[in-house]
C-alpha cells in the first residue's frame, strides 16, 4: 500500500502547487507565429507552471493596443517592440523593458529580386510602400541618406498591411517594414523572391525587435523573474530540440502547419535571446540617441528609468 500513499502524496502536491499558481496575462504583440516560439514552449512544456505561474498568451485585436493596456494595468505584461517602447516613454507611458524576446531586428526594405532595384540608390523616383508611420520613416531616411538620398527623392504609399502583396503586383517598388523572416519566405513561395537591405547595416543601430514590457510599478514583483526564468528555460529548450519544438509549436493550432510558418520558424531559431533579461544599456542609450537625431524623441531619459535587468536589482 506504501505506493498509493506515496502517489496520493504527489497528488496533494501537484494540486497544492497548482493552486499557489500565480496568473498572469501576457498579451502578444499580432496573432501566434513563431516570433513567440519561446513562449509557447514554456507553455506546452509547463515551464511556466514549474515557475508557479499560469501564463495566458493573448493575441490581441488591435496590434496597438497591448503596451496601452499594460500602461493602463489591464494587462500584465506584453509582448512589444523597442523602437516603439522609446517613443510610448517619451509620450508619458508608465511602461518599463523587463526582458528581450528577439535580440535582432527583423525589419527590413525589401524589393524584388528580378526587379530593377540592386542597391538602394536605385530607389530614386521609385515608390516604396509602408504600413506604419513614425519609427518606419526614420528607418527609411537614415537608409536613403547612406546612398546619398533623401525622402524627398522616393514616393511613399500607404499599403497598410498589405507590404508582399503590393510589392508582387508592382504597385511599389520596395516596401519598409518587412520582416526578412516572414516577408521574405512568403515572396519566395509565391514564386518571386525578394531582396532584403537590413538597417542595421545601413547606418540604424541594431535593437531588440521584441520585447516583453511591464508597468513600472510591477518590477519589484518576483512573478516577474519566474516569468523570465521560465522563458530562458523555454528558450534554450528550443534551441536544443528544434525539430521536436517545432512538432509542439505547430500542434497548438492547425494553421500554424505550413511550409511559410515551418520555414520562418527555422530563420527565427537564431535571433530568440538566450539571455532574456540581461540589458544593454548601450544599445538602448545608441537607439535612444538615433531616435532623438531622427526627431521623433527629445533629449533620451536615463536608460535605468525604462528598461530594467531584474537580476541585477
Amino acid at each position: 500500500m506504501r505506493w498509493r500513499t506515496l502517489l496520493f502524496a504527489a497528488f496533494l502536491f501537484t494540486a497544492a502547487q497548482a493552486a499557489r499558481a500565480e496568473s498572469l496575462t501576457l498579451m502578444l504583440d499580432w496573432f501566434v507565429n513563431p516570433d513567440h516560439g519561446p513562449l509557447v514552449i514554456a507553455n506546452e512544456k509547463g515551464f511556466f507552471r514549474d515557475a508557479g505561474l499560469e501564463v495566458e498568451l493573448v493575441a490581441p485585436a488591435d496590434p496597438n493596443d497591448p503596451p496601452k493596456l499594460v500602461a493602463a494595468k489591464k494587462a500584465d505584461l506584453a509582448v512589444s517592440y523597442q523602437p516603439q517602447l522609446h517613443l510610448q516613454v517619451a509620450e508619458g507611458l508608465p511602461l518599463v523593458r523587463i526582458g528581450t524576446l528577439i535580440a535582432t531586428p527583423l525589419n527590413s526594405l525589401v524589393v524584388l529580386d528580378a526587379g530593377g532595384v540592386r542597391t538602394i540608390a536605385d530607389l530614386r523616383g521609385r515608390k516604396i510602400g509602408y504600413s506604419v508611420g513614425g519609427f518606419e520613416d526614420a528607418l527609411l531616411q537614415a537608409m536613403l541618406g547612406r546612398h546619398g538620398l533623401s525622402m524627398q527623392d522616393v514616393e511613399l504609399v500607404n499599403v497598410s498591411f498589405s507590404l508582399s502583396p503590393s510589392l508582387i503586383a508592382g504597385k511599389v517598388d520596395a516596401v519598409i517594414g518587412a520582416f526578412r523572416n516572414f516577408e521574405l519566405n512568403q515572396m519566395d513561395l509565391a514564386g518571386h523572391p525578394g531582396r532584403a537591405f537590413y538597417p542595421e547595416e545601413e547606418g540604424v543601430p541594431a535593437y531588440d525587435e521584441l520585447i516583453y514590457v511591464a508597468h513600472r510599478d510591477r518590477i519589484g514583483d518576483p512573478a516577474l523573474r519566474r516569468f523570465l526564468l521560465a522563458v530562458e528555460r523555454g528558450t534554450h529548450w528550443l534551441v536544443n530540440h528544434p525539430e521536436e519544438a517545432w512538432e509542439i509549436f505547430a500542434a497548438t493550432s492547425p494553421e500554424l502547419r505550413d511550409e511559410l510558418n515551418r520555414r520562418a520558424w527555422r530563420d527565427t531559431l537564431p535571433r530568440f535571446a538566450l539571455r532574456p533579461a540581461a540589458l544593454d544599456v548601450g544599445r538602448y542609450r545608441r537607439f535612444a540617441a538615433f531616435l532623438a537625431k531622427q526627431g521623433l524623441i527629445g533629449e533620451p531619459p536615463a536608460v535605468e528609468s525604462y528598461a530594467v535587468d531584474l537580476f541585477a536589482r
